[in-house]
């Protein structure tokens, strides 16, 4: 195994600092391969040396400027920062440049999702779904995202698919109270607030949500 395979192994393990070390020496042996500066670029945006990364990640475009992981890199360190905007333009490069990724497309539509643009976020988000079936925080995105921009039943099914994925997903569990809550259905949603505290205890949103639904049955 070379210094490249070692240094991304160590990477996945997120020991960096041996990871750090292997690339810098890579770098020093094939200063005009992208992949060494992308991956130190990486460790870089993880441990929030912004500026040190994106130097990288330029040089690496400048080196080789159809290299997709370049600009996703790119993005991500972007979207680390809240610079959205700049996040969405690197994401949309690397698309266009093949990156068939489901990190790549989930990215893409949370970029978007930050900047209220939740019409537009929902394909993206819908394309790492596929991509990844059975990751279930893409799936929890996308339904956010969905009922956010008002899209409710479709929400609803992708709560529940998540529920089908992990039946201890509290979150998913609230949403469902919540869809189930504005339908007026309240002993339902009674029932997925109830299930979501008896999972999460400290779950306030459940919690309020409890509460709110308990005011409106006394009332009645």
């Amino acid at each position: 195994m070379g210094k490249l395979e070692k240094a991304v192994q160590f990477l996945q393990d997120n020991d960096y600092e041996k990871a750090t070390k292997l690339l810098v020496k890579y770098i020093e042996e094939h200063p005009e391969d992208p992949i060494g500066y992308i991956n130190l670029g990486q460790i870089f945006i993880r441990t929030n040396k912004y500026d040190d990364a994106e130097k990288l990640l330029q040089k690496a475009i400048e080196l080789d400027d159809q290299t997709p992981t370049a600009y996703y890199a790119l993005g991500n360190n972007f979207y680390e920062q809240e610079k959205y905007t700049k996040a969405q333009k690197q994401y949309e490069k690397a698309i266009q440049m093949g990156l068939e990724d489901s990190d790549v497309y989930y990215m893409l539509g949370l970029t978007l999702n930050k900047q209220g643009r939740l019409v537009l976020a929902i394909p993206y988000l819908l394309r790492a779904v596929e991509l990844s079936p059975e990751d279930i925080e893409k799936h929890f995105q996308y339904g956010l995202t969905l009922a956010k921009a008002n899209y409710i039943e479709e929400a609803e099914k992708i709560f529940r698919k998540i529920i089908e994925l992990d039946e201890t997903h509290t979150d998913a569990l609230f949403n469902l109270g919540v869809v189930h809550f504005n339908r007026g259905e309240l002993q339902t949603s009674l029932s997925y607030f109830k299930k979501t505290l008896s999972i999460d205890p400290d779950h306030n949103l459940a919690r309020a949500g409890l509460q709110n639904v308990d005011n409106i049955l006394e009332e009645s």
